[in-house]
């Protein structure tokens, strides 16, 4: 067994290694040329849609615009944005964060395409509800169906269930060491909480994370500004230590630039998901009057996870400076060594309540893509459905009580396949989602506060089905 999971991490190294990592970069370079730089010139109405009553198309009983940011935002902030980027640190220096900051703005325009698209390409759930993703507009609009169900069987199992079991070990490990609670009680516990939320259906998991999400990032971006402000003389000298440390590493990173530059790109492109497939699966059940706003919100997801999140881990390792590049304190125990250094024996407990929140998010957002992915084989009965939320639950406990290495290289390479499917496909159809960018964009011009979408405009609307009763609300 130990034999196949190393050939597994082979494989799955040199995927996102010489791979996907090329195609990902190249991809987001493109998109944010043929966009004119969406991701920054239309960053102040990204904020706008996200204020309250910024974005106006909401009925009762459909998930929001902010709701489906949320479920986003819950998946991919994860135990990752505390631990990942404290190993990019130990691995490829301070400069790494450099690099990090760079590929999620180049992936933010990737976020962009693919969301719009998912929004343009969504079906109709009930009144005022939507489901879509990639294998959606794989189908209905490349009209390549065995893929399509390929690419939804994956994610469905590689989210679902595969990252709940991870995520859950992670709390359970997280739980025992600070609180002594053996993995069996957090299990159950675990189970009973999946459970109730996963039960409600997707606007029950869109109302918990609406309100979940904003605590556990307030809670953990509190908790860096006391840092940052409990060290501020130190802040200049961070901030000149990450510009040039990305240019010219320090020599105990082994390798040099490329380990800097390679270490930095992979954090922020396995933290922030763009492009991989997943969030367009939460962009498209949003109800509202335009593709192009939950294009924005979700290009803006992309930094909150990598600007603002996973920095807020960068500083407090480097101002607390208790890393050693190269060094075997590294990853959850690394921050958690930082943040004791600040508050002293407060700071396990309250490691392990974060990392509670974080995983725990991700569990019920990584269950919503699941879902979604199920529901796309329109089946006559919901007893698959059902079996497929008793899997997740079981998959919750049994992932506090398990070991996980090989499960977890196993769940990389899924995630590398519907990377270069989802990428085949956007970069297919993006020129959809450039037609819709500019009706909005013209609309906004003229005086339109709203703007609201008319499929007649992308001039061929194979594939459009949710947009003709979004005229009539």
């Amino acid at each position: 067994m130990e034999l196949f999971n190393s050939i597994i991490s082979d494989i799955s190294n040199v995927l996102w290694t010489y791979i996907i990592i090329v195609v990902l970069i190249a991809s987001g370079i493109w998109f944010t040329l043929r966009t004119h730089f969406v991701q920054l010139r239309m960053l102040p109405e990204m904020l706008r849609l996200l204020v309250p009553g910024g974005n106006k198309k909401h009925s009762a009983g459909a998930v929001s615009s902010f709701q489906a940011f949320c479920v986003s935002t819950a998946s991919r902030v994860g135990v990752g944005n505390i631990a990942g980027v404290a190993i990019a640190i130990v691995t490829g220096g301070p400069g790494a964060i450099f690099w990090m900051w760079v590929i999620a703005f180049i992936g933010s325009a990737t976020g962009f395409i693919e969301s719009t698209l998912a929004q343009i390409y969504k079906l109709p759930r009930g009144k005022h509800n939507f489901h879509g993703g990639p294998a959606y507009y794989i189908q209905n609009r490349l009209n390549q169906p065995a893929v399509a169900k390929l690419f939804a069987v994956l994610l469905a199992v590689t989210f679902g269930l595969i990252y709940v079991s991870v995520q859950a070990n992670t709390i359970a490990l997280a739980v025992k060491s600070a609180f002594q609670v053996p993995p069996v009680m957090t299990a159950v516990v675990l189970a009973l909480l999946t459970a109730f939320s996963i039960t409600g259906g997707m606007l029950r998991i869109a109302k918990i994370t609406a309100y979940f999400v904003p605590i556990m990032a307030g809670i953990y971006l509190l908790t860096a500004l006391a840092v940052i402000i409990m060290n501020i003389d130190k802040v200049p000298a961070m901030f000149a230590l990450i510009f040039h440390d990305a240019f010219t590493p320090q020599a105990a990173v082994g390798g040099g630039l490329g380990t800097t530059i390679l270490t930095g790109v992979r954090r922020g492109l396995f933290s922030n998901e763009a492009g991989e497939g997943s969030v367009p699966n939460a962009a498209a059940t949003a109800h509202v009057s335009h593709p192009v706003k939950q294009g924005l919100v979700q290009a803006f997801g992309v930094y909150v996870d990598t600007w603002i999140v996973c920095t807020a881990t960068a500083f407090i390792v480097l101002l607390t400076e208790q890393y050693t590049i190269g060094g075997e304190l590294t990853g959850i125990e690394l921050t958690q060594k930082s943040l004791e250094s600040i508050f002293g024996s407060l700071a396990p407990g309250a490691v392990a309540i974060m990392i509670l929140l974080f995983a725990f998010s991700s569990v019920i957002g990584n269950y919503y893509y699941g879902e979604i992915n199920i529901a796309f084989f329109e089946l006559k009965t919901k007893l698959p459905l059902t079996f497929y939320r008793v899997l997740v639950v079981i998959m919750a406990a049994f992932g506090c009580v398990a070991q996980l290495p090989l499960v977890w290289n196993l769940s990389d390479i899924f995630m590398g396949f519907l990377a270069l499917t989802n990428l085949y496909a956007i970069a297919r159809l993006a020129k959809y989602a450039y037609v819709a960018l500019e009706d909005y964009i013209e609309k906004k011009r003229s005086g339109t506060v709203e703007p609201d979408f008319t499929p007649e405009v992308m001039g061929d609307t194979t594939g459009i089905h949710a947009w003709g009763m979004e005229k009539s609300k």
